[in-house]
């Protein structure tokens, strides 16, 4: 079978559960990953026979795609901000919209003397968001805290590939404290209110940490004031804390972080025009 007749298999066989865009989307990162080339030669060897081999590692993705598990986990990696993320079941898929939380800070801290710039990052994860700031403000001291071990694990591989150096913290944010300052505290991160599951894809909820995931819908935000909290002690004067939101809880998160004495307060709307990131500034500490 040639390449484009296989790429045609693909999107044929995956119809069902995904539109012909992003079928051949999910087969060109399935090809790249099993042929190690680039997406321009992928289209230039359309006409190529595929050998039994490589054959067969693209069926394997395939069925697995057609059980509703997610590419990144298949592939066991994900692209973010420039570089590749070791991914697994214990651990969110980066998302183009914490991309664009991070160049946010990023576009704002290049301002900063970078030797003296701390960064804290509460929810790891996969460790996308303080490997991608450590990476590029090398200058930044940068701390991440989880309270799942094994995304800690996950994020100090991702750390160790990319040779970067993350002072990595195994707790939960609500019973941890510090005498460290910082000049920016980010955090991803559980928002989605379990009303809201029926929204979701199938494969989210089946293969993703729900851990990670979501709150109660009776308080949304406790994790929001937890962390506020933490910054009103940890944040250095007019040091900023960034999160990315519920797109449909901005007005009630700008209001939470209001109360307790946050100001400047941004909200920003991501590439799709929906509430998903909110900076805010801490004048009095």
């Amino acid at each position: 079978m040639k390449i484009g007749e296989l790429e045609e298999h693909f999107a044929l066989e995956l119809e069902p559960l995904y539109d012909q865009d992003e079928a051949k989307a999910l087969f060109g990162l399935a090809a790249e990953h099993v042929f190690n080339l680039t997406p321009v030669k992928l289209k230039m060897m359309r006409d190529i026979d595929t050998d039994f081999v490589h054959l067969q590692k693209i069926l394997s993705i395939l069925n697995d795609l057609m059980i509703g598990k997610p590419i990144q986990h298949i592939l066991g990696e994900a692209h973010f901000y420039g570089s590749v993320f070791k991914v697994n079941q214990n651990v969110l898929i980066p998302r183009p919209e914490t991309e664009e939380l991070v160049d946010w800070i990023i576009a704002d801290c290049k301002t900063k003397p970078k030797a003296e710039l701390s960064i804290f990052d509460v929810g790891t994860g996969s460790g996308c968001i303080p490997i991608s700031l450590k990476k590029y403000l090398p200058g930044a001291t940068v701390s991440t805290l989880d309270i799942s071990s094994e995304a800690i694990a996950v994020a100090k591989e991702n750390a160790q590939i990319m040779d970067v150096h993350i002072n990595f913290i195994v707790a939960d944010i609500a019973a941890f404290s510090s005498e460290d300052k910082f000049d920016v505290i980010v955090s991803n991160p559980p928002y989605i209110r379990y009303l809201e599951k029926d929204k979701m894809h199938k494969n989210v909820l089946l293969h993703e940490p729900h851990l990670a995931l979501f709150v109660s819908d009776d308080d949304p935000l406790i994790f929001y004031k937890v962390i506020a909290d933490f910054a009103k002690t940890n944040l250095k004067p007019s040091g900023n804390l960034y999160f990315e939101i519920n797109e449909y809880l901005g007005k009630e998160t700008t209001q939470m972080l209001e109360e307790k004495g946050f100001t400047d307060i941004v909200l920003r709307r991501d590439m799709q025009g929906k509430d998903r990131m909110l900076k805010a500034t801490l004048t009095n500490n």
